[in-house]
């Protein structure tokens, strides 16, 4: 059987859709409200299981080889675990996995007992960009340094609508797209160095961020964001022969040694324009069983302990 079972019926989950139905993928979708099920199924032209129906679908894990996970942040923990306790032994779940570092843990103990691959889906990490740096850093022999920015736009998302605590933790559920990104090529923090000051009245711990450490792979960095200041995501990495520029994340752009020229590099971005960017590849490594790429929820559990850390 290698029916998807997909969990969601909003914004997130239609971009999965679309990638599920390009692949001519078998899937079944399951939603909370009949409001966003009309929603999801005028746009995507499937039909949406809600109610008493959704909930015997949950009872069929053996119908599913796997199931992808995308709701909303306030879900996300408990819906896995829903999923886990059914059976479910391969899911691919939206970042970050759950509302704070106690319920990813929560989540990941759960995953342990009951012997299941859980990944997360950070599909910043599949962007074409991130392809193409990758293999730029390997050419030159590895990084030396890093620098990432993570400011978030606090008058856009100030007036946002948003279940309790989303805005609260808007560092795990949106920054760490950045985050994840940077360390997935530099290494995780072997040390690391965190600082913070002012407060936001949507986001009361914390203002502005900055640190440095070096990595498990002796990558120097350093980060910043001032989330009450003008700014936006990007990720600098450094090599010996190279500067390797993500500003947009979406693009790439380099600097050579010996020269101040940025230039941005042309490569096949196709997928990223035709579909919600870095999703179709990633969901055609994890139906492929190709999990390089990914983190397991046990590793977002040691994450969101450091991430707890940057953001104080």
């Amino acid at each position: 059987m290698n029916k998807i079972l997909l969990v969601g019926a909003g914004p997130m989950a239609e971009a999965y859709a679309a990638v599920l139905q390009a692949m001519y993928v078998d899937f079944d979708v399951v939603g909370r409200s009949e409001i966003s099920a009309k929603n999801f199924e005028a746009k995507t032209n499937k039909k949406v299981f809600v109610g008493d129906d959704a909930a015997q679908i949950l009872l069929t894990a053996k119908n599913y080889s796997a199931a992808i996970i995308a709701v909303s942040m306030e879900q996300l923990g408990n819906v896995t675990a829903q999923l886990l306790e059914k059976n479910f032994n391969k899911i691919l779940v939206e970042k970050p996995g759950g509302m704070n570092a106690a319920e990813i843990k929560k989540v990941a103990k759960i995953s342990e007992e009951k012997n299941a691959t859980v990944l997360l889906a950070y599909n910043r990490r599949f962007y074409s960009s991130v392809f193409a740096a990758e293999k730029i850093i390997l050419e030159d022999g590895g990084l030396t340094s890093m620098h990432f920015e993570f400011t978030e736009w606090s008058h856009v998302i100030s007036p946002l609508k948003k279940a309790d605590g989303v805005k609260e933790n808007w560092f795990l559920g949106n920054s760490t797209h950045v985050v994840d990104l940077a360390f997935s090529l530099a290494g995780n923090p072997k040390e690391i160095s965190c600082y913070k000051n002012g407060s936001l009245s949507w986001h009361p711990n914390g203002a502005a961020f900055a640190g440095a450490g070096i990595t498990e792979k002796n990558v120097l960095f350093s980060y910043n964001a001032n989330w009450a200041a003008p700014g936006r995501w990007s990720v600098e990495w450094l090599t010996n022969q190279h500067r390797i520029i993500l500003k947009p994340l979406e693009k790439l752009q380099i600097q050579k040694i010996g020269s101040v020229v940025v230039e941005e590099i042309a490569m096949d971005d196709s997928l990223d324009t035709k579909f919600k960017p870095g999703l179709y590849k990633q969901v055609e490594a994890f139906l492929q069983h190709d999990y390089s790429r990914f983190i397991t929820i046990h590793q977002q559990a040691e994450n969101a302990l450091l991430y707890d850390k940057m953001v104080g």
